[in-house]
C-alpha cells in the first residue's frame, strides 16, 4: 500500500526542472503502469486539463509535492447522474481463492437519475484501491512524484450515490477496462455516455487488477507481464464475465436482487433496464473482449474496440477468432497513432485489423485519433495533465512528458471527440438514429480520422 505519511518539498532536493528531467522521464519506462483516475464535479466541460492551483503556489525552484484531487470534465448530456456498485457471485465458476469459493466480481451500474436532492457524489475510488492504485504511479519505478500524490480516494464523479433511476428504459452499454486496469479508468467517457441517456455498467475482472469488495475486503491484481498465454486466459475468462453480468442484468429486470450482501437497489433500476438495446466497449484488451464476446452472444447488437489488438500477442499472434471471421453486427476500431490496419510496411500495423477489417464487408468503421497514444483513451489524459501543473507550475518540459505519455492531442480536445463519436456510435447503433457525425471526415474533429 502506498505511503501515507504527509508530503514535503524537503523530501525532494532537486530543483523542478531536474526532477522532471530525470525522475518523470525515467519513470516514462514503467509508464505502462496500470490503475485509474478521476476528478470532481465542478469542472468545466471542456477543460480537463488544469487543477485548481490557488491552495498550492508553486515556487519558483521547487516542486510543491503534495496529495491532488482531480477534475473530471462535466458530462455533457441532459441527464443527472447515479451510481451505485454491486458484489455478483457466479455460482457456476469455482474460484478457491474467494471466500465464497466461487468466481466473484464487482460491478457499477452508472445510470440517468431521477431529481436526486443532496444525496452524496460519489467518490473515484474505494480507499483501498486508491492506495493500490497510487503505489503503482509512485515510487522508484513509477513517476517522480512521491506516495500519496494521486488522491484518488477524496475525488469526486457527477454521479450520487444510489438515487433512483430516472422513469424511462435506457439502453444499455457494457465496459471492459484494459489489461490490469480498473473498472473506473475511464469514468469520464461512462459518465458522459450516462448522461446522455444510457445505463452503463462498467466490470473489474477480478485478479487483474486491485478489487476492493464490501466491507473493504481487497483482492490484490496480478504483476504477472501481459504474455500470449495469459492473454488468451484472459479473454475467455472476461468474455464469461461479461455474459454472466448480462445474466445478472436480466434477473435485475426480473424483479431479482442480484447483489451478494443483498443491498438495496436503486429505486427503478429494474424497470429502467432496455435489455433488447445493449452495447459494449473496452479499451485495449477490453476492446478484443468486446469483439469477442459479440463472436459467442448475439445478445449485443454493436461494439467499440478504443485502440486493443484483436490477437493474443500483437507482434507473434496468434490471431483471436474474432479477428479471423469478423462480426456480423457494427464495430468500430477506434485507435491511437500506435495501432493500424492499413499499411504492413508501418511500425504499428496490427494484422489482427486488417484481418478484421478484409472478414467483414460492412456494419464496420475505424477511426484514429491522430497524435494520441493508448493512455489518450483513459482518463490519465487529465489526470496527468493536472498532477504535473499542480506540482510543477508551468514547467515546458510537461508538454514533452505528456506527450512520451498520452501522445500530442490536447486533454480537453481528446476528451470531447471521443465523447461525441463514441456516443454517435452506440446512438446509431443501439437506438438506431442516424448519426451525421460518421459519415465522414468532420471540420469540427480534424484530430478524428476516417481510415478507408
Amino acid at each position: 500500500m502506498a505511503n501515507s505519511r504527509p508530503i514535503s518539498t524537503t523530501d525532494h532536493l532537486l530543483t523542478r526542472r531536474n526532477v522532471l528531467r530525470t525522475g518523470l522521464a525515467a519513470g516514462l519506462v514503467g509508464a505502462a503502469v496500470p490503475g485509474l483516475v478521476s476528478g470532481p464535479a465542478q469542472a468545466s466541460p471542456y477543460d480537463p486539463t488544469h487543477a485548481p492551483a490557488a491552495k498550492h503556489p508553486v515556487t519558483a525552484g521547487e516542486p510543491d509535492f503534495h496529495p491532488v484531487r482531480f477534475r473530471l470534465p462535466a458530462p455533457t448530456g441532459r441527464k443527472a447522474l447515479g451510481t451505485t456498485a454491486l458484489h455478483l457471485i457466479d455460482r457456476d465458476r469455482p474460484d478457491p481463492s474467494m471466500p465464497s469459493g466461487h468466481r466473484e466480481l464487482m460491478i457499477s451500474l452508472w445510470y440517468p437519475a431521477a431529481l436526486s436532492g443532496t444525496a452524496q457524489y460519489a467518490k473515484y475510488l474505494p480507499p483501498k484501491t486508491a492506495a493500490a492504485v497510487d503505489e503503482a504511479w509512485t515510487g522508484e519505478d513509477g513517476l517522480a512524484v512521491p506516495p500519496g500524490s494521486f488522491d484518488f480516494a477524496n475525488t469526486v464523479t457527477h454521479s450520487r450515490v444510489d438515487v433512483p433511476v430516472q422513469r424511462l428504459r435506457h439502453p444499455v452499454v457494457l465496459f471492459s477496462p484494459g489489461y490490469q486496469y480498473s473498472r473506473f479508468v475511464n469514468t469520464a467517457l461512462v459518465e458522459d455516455l450516462a448522461s446522455r441517456g444510457y445505463v452503463v455498467v462498467t466490470i473489474d475482472h477480478t485478479h487483474e487488477a486491485p478489487v476492493e469488495f464490501p466491507r473493504g475486503r481487497l483482492q490484490p491484481g496480478t504483476s504477472e507481464p501481459a504474455d500470449a498465454g495469459r492473454i488468451r486466459q484472459a479473454v475467455e475468462t472476461r468474455t464469461a464475465d461479461t455474459r454472466f453480468v448480462l445474466n445478472q442484468l436480466e434477473r435485475i429486470a426480473g424483479g431479482r436482487n442480484v447483489d451478494a450482501e443483498g443491498k438495496d437497489l436503486p429505486a427503478g433500476l429494474a424497470d429502467g433496464l432496455d435489455l433488447p438495446k445493449v452495447g459494449m466497449f473496452g479499451i485495449g484488451l477490453g476492446g478484443y473482449v468486446a469483439a469477442n464476446t459479440m463472436l459467442v452472444d448475439d445478445r449485443i447488437r454493436s461494439g467499440i474496440d478504443l485502440d486493443g489488438t484483436l490477437q493474443d500477442d500483437r507482434v507473434r499472434g496468434p490471431l483471436g477468432e474474432v479477428a479471423e471471421s469478423g462480426l456480423d453486427r457494427p464495430f468500430l476500431l477506434f485507435g491511437s497513432d500506435e495501432t493500424q490496419r492499413t499499411d504492413p510496411g508501418k511500425e504499428y500495423y496490427d494484422p489482427s485489423w486488417a484481418s478484421f477489417w478484409a472478414a467483414r464487408p460492412g456494419g464496420k468503421l475505424n477511426l484514429t485519433l491522430a497524435g494520441a497514444k493508448q493512455k489518450a483513451f483513459t482518463d490519465y489524459q487529465f489526470v496527468f495533465a493536472q498532477l504535473f501543473h499542480e506540482i510543477y507550475g508551468d514547467d515546458p518540459i510537461i508538454t514533452s512528458v505528456m506527450t512520451a505519455l498520452v501522445g500530442r492531442v490536447p486533454p480537453a480536445r481528446s476528451v470531447l471527440a471521443q465523447r461525441e463519436y463514441v456516443g454517435a456510435f452506440f446512438d446509431q447503433t443501439v437506438r438506431r438514429r442516424p448519426a451525421l457525425l460518421l459519415r465522414g471526415q468532420s471540420s469540427r474533429f480534424p484530430e478524428v480520422r476516417f481510415v478507408r
